[in-house]
C-alpha cells in the first residue's frame, strides 16, 4: 500500500492555511500547518513523517529564510519557498540555504501540486537508482588540492595563500561535485540533481547564478574564467588537476 505523503504548510495568511490545506487534501495528502516559524520549529520532528514543507518567506518574526537555515541543520525534507516578491536575489538566497523550489504569490494551487509531485518523483527516482555517481562523496578524502587552492572537507574550509574561508553548504556541495569530477564536463541538469535533488527548467538561472558565486570564491575573472569554464551548451568543466589525499599539505611559507 502506498504511504499517505504529508505537508507541512506554514503560512501566516489564515486563507493559504485553509486553501492548500483543502486542496492538498482533496488529493490524498495529510496536511500540517503552522502560522509562525516559531510555532513550526517547535514542532516539527522527523517522527512527524513530514514528506516536504511549504514555507512563506515573508513570516511574522522568524522569516522563511531563517527558518529554512534551522530545519536543514536538523532535516533534508524538501521545501518549497512562497514569496510575493519576484526579486530573483530573493529566489536565489533561498535556494542557497537549502530550498528545492520557489513559487511566487499569487499561485495556482494546481502548479503548486505539479511541483509538489515532480520533487517527489525526482527524491523516489534519487533513492530507486542510487549509484556512484549520486552518492555523497565528500568524505571520500579529507583533502582536495588543485591551483592554489586546498578544500578541507572535515571544516568544510577553502584555504589560499594560508587564509582559510569557511564555504556554505551550497558552496561546499557544488564545490566537491566539480573537485571529484576534474576534466569532465557536468551538465546543468547532472549539477542540479546532484547538489538539490532538483531539475532545470528553460527559466531557470539558478545553477548559472550559483556557479558565478562559486568563481567568486575562487578569485575567478568573470569574463575569462580558467578554473570552471563554460562548455556551450553542455555545462561547466573543472579544468585544474586535482591531487585527493587524507593528508594536510606542508606548508612552505612559515
Amino acid at each position: 500500500m502506498t504511504k499517505t505523503k504529508c505537508v507541512y504548510v506554514v503560512d501566516d495568511d489564515d486563507d493559504i492555511r485553509s486553501l492548500l490545506k483543502s486542496y492538498l487534501e482533496k488529493n490524498q495528502y495529510k496536511v500540517l500547518t503552522a502560522d509562525s516559524g516559531e510555532a513550526f520549529l517547535a514542532d516539527f520532528d522527523t517522527s512527524l513523517g513530514v514528506d516536504l514543507v511549504i514555507l512563506d518567506v515573508r513570516l511574522p518574526g522568524a522569516d522563511g529564510f531563517s527558518v529554512c537555515r534551522s530545519l536543514r541543520m536538523q532535516s533534508h525534507v524538501p521545501v518549497i519557498m512562497l514569496t510575493a516578491n519576484s526579486d530573483e536575489m530573493d529566489r536565489i538566497i533561498g535556494l542557497e540555504i537549502g530550498a528545492d523550489d520557489y513559487l511566487a504569490k499569487p499561485f495556482n494551487p494546481r502548479e503548486l501540486l505539479a511541483r509538489i509531485k515532480a520533487i517527489h518523483r525526482r527524491m523516489e527516482h534519487i533513492s530507486d537508482t542510487a549509484d556512484v555517481d549520486v552518492e555523497p562523496v565528500a568524505d571520500a578524502h579529507r583533502f582536495y588540492r588543485f591551483a592554489q587552492f586546498e578544500l578541507d572537507t572535515l571544516t568544510r574550509e577553502l584555504k589560499v595563500a594560508g587564509v582559510r574561508e569557511s564555504l556554505s553548504g551550497a558552496d561546499y556541495n557544488l564545490l566537491m561535485l566539480f573537485v571529484t569530477n576534474p576534466g569532465n564536463v557536468l551538465s546543468r541538469e547532472y549539477i542540479a540533481e546532484n547538489t538539490r535533488g532538483r531539475d532545470t527548467t528553460p527559466l531557470d538561472r539558478f545553477i548559472d547564478v550559483h556557479v558565478s558565486r562559486l568563481r567568486q570564491r575562487l578569485r575567478e575573472d568573470a569574463r575569462q574564467p580558467q578554473l570552471i569554464k563554460t562548455v556551450r551548451g553542455q555545462g561547466y568543466i573543472l579544468t585544474s588537476h586535482v591531487d585527493a589525499s587524507d593528508h594536510e599539505a606542508q606548508s612552505s611559507a612559515s
